[in-house]
């Protein structure tokens, strides 16, 4: 190729200095937007800004593009860089923040902002990250407001109403929305996240074969999109992960617990997942197994968890914080100090927890958790402290933990603190096992006056109820039954009356008869009539049989044999008496002595056994060929001489210690 020449060079230079025009840069700026070109796009915002400073639409651009480019920390620079400009990026700042998992100052960031639809959407995420389902709730139903078509947005509702334990409102909330979330519907919409997100909601009404069925339908669904997109088989099992360990817990609610620990260590053990469907399979396999294997448990769990730069605090590992919802972390971190329990680990169970408490101060599970640690302790009273100093500082919050405050205390005989605790849970006090428990607990306390307080309360309550499910006659009935065993025959008579005149009960008639006889003859006269007739009983004259002296023994009739007369009792033959056999040479007449009764024990065995005594008067003592310590070598002296010297000779200073058979043996050999 020729080279230029000097003028063509020139020109190019002149070309080159020329500056281009800023709408000529914002062409190609979305020409790249559009293309997802976004670090290209950068470039020419850039570009943009230096012929135009301070171009409020360049600044935004160059933002939005660092976002898209997953460029957090370059956006978060650029948004700074403009803070002298009259732009408000306040919210691309949130939603920068959002993406860091910094959601208290992203939310600070959104407050006092104008409610846009995008505004709410932001907001709505935070509070669905922060835990605060109902405030999530609140942000959704301001968007209903702006009628934005979105199936994400609508997938997003289901989500938050799941989360919320607003599972029930699911459907009705859809078919506002025009929703179908029927299986047939669901397979034509082809939406897997909405097919997923439906499941979840049929899971928690516990709905478990329609659930199964949707999540089976959202699986083939995501299977089938996923190959047109040519993704491989590992790849396909790695984006599916969700549904896999969904409808593992579906099975592991079903009962199914074999094919449930199949898919879990399916997941755990080829690692084709993501960290949050990871932590779930490996969460839900250990509540499967239990104690067992509790030191894999531990350490399975222990590569999930790490210890926080903040003294006292603890999070999990990066790819998990901000995927898992606060429930999902709640659960992980409850078994990984309920498996150092069982590993009788209690000062590592005790650090555990101390972090947990400093993490989720409006939570009840670490206090619970902590509560926990002391009864494995046996430090059962210091328990009944921590969960009654929560339950009385969050009075709003307390349920679970005075459940527990009582289930402890009684299993430790406090029946008194058991029966106050349960008392403080009001919206429960009507339900038959609380009051079942209460009745128990106050009679254990020798408490009659307010068990059937208890009782007359209940009553009371499902009196005033509307439920279609009403409970008014088993408590009735049942409340009955204890006032007439505590002589309260009187309060038990009216009860019975109530039941007959309210139910039509031949139990409760019966029983009013009963009692009525006790306290008021012409009541219980007036409804025996009522009682109806048993059969076989129409032939019998009462009056007759009150005249009675009463029931006489019954005799049973005798057996044929002894329905025999006397006289043939008399030709019966009879058997004759055999002469006994003596030993030879025995004369009945003159037997001798008794023979030993403990003839037949073995001799050591016998009271008259006398073991013989050892011959002491050849043993030597010391070592072998020692002489004696009167110079007499001779073993043949006489054993009274021995005694004589003995007695004369003065006391004998300690043996020494013997040495072991080896040393014995290397000494007789010298």
């Amino acid at each position: 190729m020729p080279p230029k020449s000097k003028a063509a060079a020139a020109a190019a230079a002149a070309a080159a200095a020329q500056p281009v025009a800023v709408e000529d840069l914002f062409t190609t700026l979305h020409r790249h937007i559009e293309a997802g070109e976004f670090p290209q796009a950068v470039k020419v915002a850039d570009q943009v800004l230096a012929a135009a400073p301070g171009d409020e639409d360049a600044v935004r651009c160059k933002v939005v593009a660092h976002i898209k480019s997953d460029a957090i920390e370059k956006a978060l620079a650029a948004i700074r860089a403009a803070e002298r400009l009259p732009i408000d990026l306040s919210y691309c700042k949130a939603y920068c923040y959002y993406r860091q998992n910094k959601l208290q100052e992203a939310l600070d960031l959104l407050k006092g902002q104008e409610e846009t639809s995008a505004i709410l959407q932001l907001e709505s995420q935070i509070y669905y990250r922060l835990g605060r389902m109902n405030d999530c709730m609140n942000s959704y139903e301001k968007l209903q407001k702006f009628k934005v078509e979105s199936m994400d947005l609508k997938i997003n509702i289901i989500a938050a109403l799941v989360a919320a334990g607003r599972a029930s409102e699911v459907q009705a909330t859809m078919k506002a929305q025009k929703v179908d979330l029927s299986s047939r519907a669901l397979r034509d919409t082809r939406s897997f996240e909405l097919a997923y997100n439906s499941a979840c909601s049929l899971i928690e009404n516990k709905k478990y074969s329609e659930a199964k069925e949707q999540l089976d339908l959202a699986k083939r669904i995501g299977k089938e999109e996923l190959m047109v997109d040519e993704y491989g088989d590992d790849d396909i099992e790695y984006e599916l992960a969700p549904v896999s360990a969904q409808l593992a817990y579906v099975h592991q609610l079903q009962g199914q617990t074999q094919e449930a620990m199949e898919t879990y260590n399916n997941i755990t053990s080829r690692n084709l997942a993501d960290p949050s469907s990871l932590a779930v399979a490996t969460t839900n396999l250990i509540s499967l197994k239990g104690t067992r294997d509790a030191a894999d448990s531990l350490r399975k769990l222990s590569r999930l968890i790490e210890k926080s730069t903040a003294p006292n605090q603890l999070q999990l590992i990066e790819s998990l914080e901000s995927k898992l919802s606060p429930r999902q972390k709640e659960a992980l971190y409850s078994a990984h100090v309920l498996l150092l329990l069982h590993a009788n680990k209690i000062d590592q169970a005790h650090e555990f927890v101390s972090g947990l408490l400093g993490m989720f101060q409006d939570s009840t599970f670490p206090v619970l958790l902590q509560a926990a640690v002391h009864v494995r302790e046996k430090k059962v009273q210091k328990a009944e402290e921590v969960l009654n100093q929560y339950a009385e500082k969050h009075p709003e919050n307390s349920k679970g933990v005075l459940l527990s405050l009582a289930q402890i205390a009684a299993s430790a005989n406090h029946f008194q603190i058991a029966a106050d605790s349960l008392s403080k849970i009001v919206d429960i006090q009507h339900m038959p096992a609380t009051v079942a428990t209460l009745v128990a607990l106050k009679e254990r306390l020798g408490d009659s006056n307010g068990a059937s307080s208890v009782l007359d309360s209940a009553i009371q309550w499902w009196k005033n109820s509307m439920t279609e499910d009403n409970k008014l006659d088993v408590f009735m009935r049942e409340a009955a039954t204890f006032k007439l065993n505590h002589g309260r025959d009187e309060e038990a008579c009216q009860l019975y009356e109530d039941l007959v005149k309210s139910f039509g009960s031949a139990e409760a008639l019966a029983g009013l008869v009963a009692t009525s006889a006790r306290t008021n003859l012409e009541k219980a006269e007036q409804y025996e009539k009522k009682l109806k007739p048993l059969p076989g009983l129409k032939g019998i004259n009462v009056e007759s049989l009150e005249k009675t002296s009463g029931a006489r023994p019954f005799e049973a009739p005798k057996p044929m044999e002894q329905d025999v007369t006397d006289e043939v009792k008399k030709h019966k033959a009879k058997k004759r008496k055999r002469k006994p056999r003596y030993p030879k040479g025995f004369d009945p007449a003159n037997p001798g002595p008794p023979p030993d009764p403990e003839r037949w024990l073995p001799k050591r065995e016998r009271s008259s056994y006398r073991p013989k005594r050892k011959d002491k008067r050849a043993q030597v003592r010391g070592a072998q060929g020692a002489v004696s310590r009167d110079g007499t070598s001779s073993a043949s002296a006489s054993s009274s001489s021995k005694a004589n010297q003995a007695t004369k000779a003065p006391a004998a200073a300690p043996e020494p210690p013997k040495g072991s058979n080896k040393s014995r043996k290397k000494k007789s050999r010298s």
